[in-house]
């Protein structure tokens, strides 16, 4: 009997040192994986560091904040794409900004949106003179976003994606969305992507930048898996705020 204690004994130390061992990789390899993010470049910063005429930049709380001098015309909840460095997407919503759009850009724990999914949540409350909300995200940003604007479709006015789709089904919802993707984008599931445009109302509106890429609609360089863009980061980022101001002003003018 001692002997067979003394053995099933040593068989659980076994599996509670293998257990931890196994933990200790897993952790190490999250760990290692989510540090391998992909940085803003030093002309990203510079949106932030240097932002133009008329607005101004705040880290608050979990956010990056891009606000405009002048009353804004709208607001824009921002989440960022799988893996890339918040920062990198300060030319986007700076230069919305600059063109009256209060842009704000949710930090995500680990650079991964599937962490904080409700990261939209309360700021809409700290601007409350802000009367049309819109909300989208970079690719898995994207994605996370459609969980939120599906349980709070009232509460916004549309849905912007970039590279990416809408895993939940909006389709009976009011809200408008707009599609932007890049004609040269190897990153995004193309199969997946059609396949969710049945998630959408009938009257979404795709826009397909030609010579863009999946890696330019923020700045960090260039993303693995990716096509070979056509056109520089600073013209698919050109093209990309004028036609998300334009969605959103376009909306706006048909409430009036």
């Amino acid at each position: 009997m001692e002997k067979t204690s003394k053995s099933k004994k040593r068989k659980i130390r076994i599996i509670v040192i293998a257990t931890v061992a196994l933990l200790f990789i897993l952790v190490y390899k999250f760990y290692n994986y989510v540090d391998n993010y992909y940085r803003a470049t030093d002309n990203a910063m510079s949106y932030i560091n240097d932002p133009g005429a008329g607005v101004s930049v705040e880290y608050i709380d979990n956010t990056i904040v891009f606000e405009p001098a002048d009353e804004p015309v709208a607001g824009f909840i921002f989440y960022p794409g799988a893996l890339v460095e918040t920062e990198a997407y300060a030319p986007v919503l700076e230069q919305l900004a600059e063109r009256g759009v209060l842009s704000v850009a949710v930090e995500m724990p680990y650079y991964l949106a599937m962490f904080d999914a409700n990261g939209a949540r309360g700021i809409q409350a700290k601007y409350p003179d802000i009367h049309n909300w819109y909300i989208g995200g970079h690719s898995l940003g994207g994605a996370m976003a459609s969980l939120y604007i599906d349980r709070h479709s009232g509460e916004y006015e549309g849905f912007i994606l970039m590279a990416a789709y809408s895993t939940e089904d909006l389709s009976q919802t009011d809200v408008d969305v707009l599609l932007l993707r890049g004609s040269e984008d190897h990153v995004l599931n193309m199969e997946k992507y059609n396949k969710y445009l049945a998630n959408l109302p009938e009257d979404y509106k795709e826009v397909v930048i030609e010579g863009g890429c999946h890696a330019y609609f923020g700045d960090y360089g260039m993303q693995a898996g990716d096509g070979e863009p056509k056109i520089t980061v600073e013209e698919q980022t050109e093209i990309t705020v004028g036609e998300i101001y334009n969605f959103i002003m376009g909306e706006i003018n048909e409430k009036i």
